[in-house]
């Protein structure tokens, strides 16, 4: 299928690696121009040369790197002075450290908050308005599957994300976007083959004496996909929802957890 978004600009957020890097690829995949943004230069960097030498991408697609931190009034503005216009933008930053509530204080909650709640909601503000004059515009949160059934240790993750989650609900179905082809759609992960499971597990094996092989059998058990997702699928989900085809969904919250949310709705 042509998504139909090729020559579009998108700006992918956290995409050096992990689900970040799934949505650029794919996005740069269906000839895109994308620019990726990371806080780590080095490791960019060489995510641009990756997707850059990737033979599905094709010729012409321009990868730019930009390296900053996007959940900072620096680091947008730096993005923002190389280009201005966006007409796909994916937001993506790492979740909160996770606790026990009674031990975070307000800095704990601001920082959440910031990452990841405000600094979508700001690039939000600052693109959808360009989008709505062109007539296209597609804006994806990479948010997570805690939205819709929380997880008691992360509840600085809980209250953020949800906070961001009845944002989105409201401003994507205002008239002036809905009508001018501008979604505003959250993908939310279960659990992903990527880095980040890949360090959580590793602590979990030094507290409980399991391997973590042990522990990534024990998780997959309880997920009726019996497997992790892969960035690859997360991206191709990424791109369809940034699609040309995808102009009647919006303001939606899409699970992808291999099945293992419960629930009904």
């Amino acid at each position: 299928m042509n998504l139909g978004i090729t020559g579009k600009w998108a700006l992918v957020c956290g995409a050096s690696k992990g689900l970040g890097f799934g949505c650029a690829q794919a996005l740069a995949r269906e000839g895109a121009h994308v620019v990726i943004v990371a806080r780590g230069a080095e490791a960019l960097q060489a995510t641009a040369e990756r997707l850059r030498a990737d033979a599905g991408v094709p010729q012409g697609t321009q990868v730019e790197a930009i390296p900053a931190d996007i959940t900072t009034p620096e680091g947008r503005a730096k993005v923002f002075a190389f280009r201005k216009d966006f007409d796909i933008v994916v937001t993506n930053a790492g979740g909160p450290p996770p606790g026990d509530f009674r031990d975070w204080d307000r800095d704990a909650w601001i920082k959440a908050v910031d990452a990841n709640m405000l600094t979508p909601i700001e690039l939000i503000k600052a693109t959808v308005d360009g989008m709505a004059a062109r007539g296209f515009g597609r804006i994806v949160n990479i948010t997570s599957s805690s939205v819709k059934s929380p997880i008691d240790v992360l509840g600085l993750s809980n209250g953020a994300r949800s906070g961001l989650t009845g944002f989105v609900a409201g401003v994507a179905r205002t008239s002036k976007l809905a009508s001018a082809n501008v979604t505003i759609n959250n993908l939310l992960p279960g659990v992903f083959d990527t880095d980040r499971i890949k360090i959580t597990m590793e602590g979990s094996a030094k507290k409980t004496g399991k391997t973590v092989e042990e522990l990534r059998q024990q998780r997959m058990n309880g997920i009726p996909a019996k497997r992790f997702g892969t960035p690859d699928e997360f991206g191709t989900a990424c791109a369809f929802l940034c699609s040309a085809q995808a102009s009647y969904i919006t303001g939606q919250n899409v699970l992808i957890d291999g099945g293992a949310y419960p629930g009904t709705y």
